[in-house]
């Protein structure tokens, strides 16, 4: 048996451990690292750690901490008050503005990840006050950012059109961009059905003292875990809210319209980390951190316990996870797999399974990178001319970055770690199932809508 099957099959013997005997899969996958690294690969310490995603530790600490602290001093139930005010109280609308609003971030420039890193813990929040899906929420949040993540002046798509520009092969930035638009539209919209978004219509419109909550189950934290009747505000919460409902001119009983100088702080420093991504181009989670540092000193009452808040096991899980991917990389199993498709001589055959290598490759992964390798191992076949390169490209590109809603990639990792008041093994999983879904499901649509027609 070769070392690149024994990896692959001790990757799919930590997934069954870890749904079986509920351990953490990180911790798991850490030691499946060292174990296939040191006796299969013969990989070195060094060689094992270098797939450790450093960056993304300090993106899911630094954003996760920052928005903790928001949370304390009632930050995000004052930006979750103005976005029902935006809206005239629809709550209806809410996950759309969130959709609209990741999708113009990355269009103009953002980093997906910087995106939804900025977006989801707002529209999480939003989502627990409500009792909106999480996974509707983070899941519009996501694919709001991959819609708007290959116009011709985004990161993703200044990247895909150089590769195709170096490989020589037939580009059109237009159709890119239309294609992953489309694509997560239409997802967005089956999961907002699916997953209760149009029972959103019969709230109503939420008067604007109706949306006010005396104790917020954000802020609440873990007591929303063990409130007695719902999720994340318990029956006598609810009560209240309903109460607030009846009778508009009841004045709440803690005032998150008011902004106070923590809060005015917080959104000063919320404005700074937008600014500091989009326009400076620095790191989202050193920049979280060094925010977070001086909101801390400042207010330390405030954050006391924002760090105890910091979505610690869901670091370890996906930094073990991805370390593990990064030995498969280290020790050839990706290119293995992705040769193996190419030598197989039949196009059509050879698009749809690198469209299937790319979504699941890049659901544990670097979508970039995905798209790096996979573009150049698809020319071969697109020189013969059965195939279109445009309509290949565009369906590489999808099949590599809508899968970004799995937990395990940073944009899923984002939306666990930021979800306050639920259970996150719970959330884990319906993440893991729904990312599950999209790879078996998207890259045969978009194989067939984009290749299969011969576009390009």
């Amino acid at each position: 048996m070769s070392a690149e099957l024994i990896s692959i099959l001790v990757l799919v013997v930590v997934f069954v451990i870890a749904t079986t005997r509920s351990i953490n899969m990180g911790a798991l996958a850490f030691a499946a690292a060292y174990a296939v690294g040191e006796l299969v690969a013969d990989l070195d310490t060094d060689k094992i750690f270098a797939g450790f995603p450093g960056d993304l530790f300090v993106v899911l600490v630094g954003v996760t901490y920052l928005f903790a602290i928001a949370r304390a001093n009632g930050t995000t139930d004052w930006l979750v008050h103005a976005s029902i005010r935006l809206v005239r109280g629809r709550v209806v609308l809410i996950p759309w503005v969130m959709f609209v609003l990741t999708g113009a971030l990355t269009a103009i420039g953002a980093v997906s990840p910087a995106a939804v890193a900025i977006v989801a813990p707002i529209a999480l929040s939003f989502a627990a006050r409500y009792q909106i899906s999480p996974l509707l929420m983070g899941a519009m949040v996501v694919h709001g950012a991959q819609g708007g993540g290959f116009s011709p002046i985004s990161i993703y798509g200044t990247i895909v059109n150089g590769i195709v520009e170096r490989e020589k092969l037939p580009g059109n930035e237009i159709a890119l961009f239309l294609a992953s638009l489309v694509v997560n539209l239409v997802i967005a919209a089956v999961v907002f059905v699916l997953f209760g978004g149009l029972k959103l219509r019969n709230d109503g419109a939420v008067t604007e003292t109706a949306s006010v909550s005396a104790s917020s189950s954000v802020s609440a934290g873990a007591d929303a875990k063990s409130a007695p009747e719902g999720r994340g505000g318990g029956g006598l919460e609810k009560d209240r809210e309903e109460d607030r409902k009846e009778d508009p001119s009841a004045e709440p009983e803690d005032d998150t319209t008011r902004l106070n100088p923590a809060r005015m702080a917080t959104l000063a420093a919320l404005v700074a980390l937008v600014v500091a991504v989009l326009a400076f181009d620095l790191d989202a989670g050193l920049t979280s951190i060094t925010l977070a540092v001086l909101l801390s000193t400042c207010w330390p009452e405030d954050s006391r316990n924002a760090v105890t808040q910091i979505a610690w096991p869901t670091v370890l899980l996906i930094c073990g996870v991805l370390t593990y991917v990064g030995v498969l990389d280290e020790m050839g199993t990706i290119d293995w797999a992705g040769e193996g498709v190419s030598d197989i001589g039949v196009p059509l055959l050879s698009a749809v399974l690198l469209c299937y290598i790319g979504a699941l490759v890049s659901a544990f992964a670097s979508s970039v990178g995905i798209m790096g390798a996979l573009i150049p191992l698809a020319v071969p076949f697109l020189a013969q001319g059965e195939i279109g390169a445009v309509g290949m490209v565009a369906a590489l590109a999808v099949s590599a970055t809508v899968v970004d809603v799995s937990p395990f990639s940073t944009n899923g990792a984002l939306v666990l770690a930021a979800a306050p008041g639920v259970d996150r093994e719970r959330f884990f999983r319906q993440l893991m199932m729904y990312g599950g879904i999209v790879v078996a499901v998207v890259p045969a649509v978009v194989w067939l809508a984009l290749v299969v027609p011969g576009w390009g």
